[in-house]
């Protein structure tokens, strides 16, 4: 699937895959004025970065990044349990 497949009110269900080295070289990268990259994990350990910055880059440098393969996007599970008061 690729970003051109999805709608808007898909964006917020899937991100785009990204290797290693992908990653690498957007940490750091503006994909818009004042706007960075932000590659993170998701509950697999794939590196994945949003379909907004994928869909907002204007950078010349990076547009490789529209063509990313779509996944659905799983948070990373937080490790410790929420804290409550009893």
């Amino acid at each position: 699937m690729k970003l051109t497949d999805i709608t808007r009110e898909e964006y917020t269900t899937y991100v785009g895959l990204l290797t290693v080295e992908q990653k690498d070289e957007l940490v750091g990268q503006m994909y818009a004025p004042d706007c960075f990259f932000n590659p993170i994990m998701d509950n697999a350990d794939n590196w994945i970065i949003s379909v907004e910055e994928m869909a907002n880059n204007i950078n010349p440098n990076y547009m490789w990044v529209k063509d990313l393969p779509l996944i659905l996007y799983v948070p990373k599970e937080n490790p410790f349990p929420p804290f409550s008061e009893n």
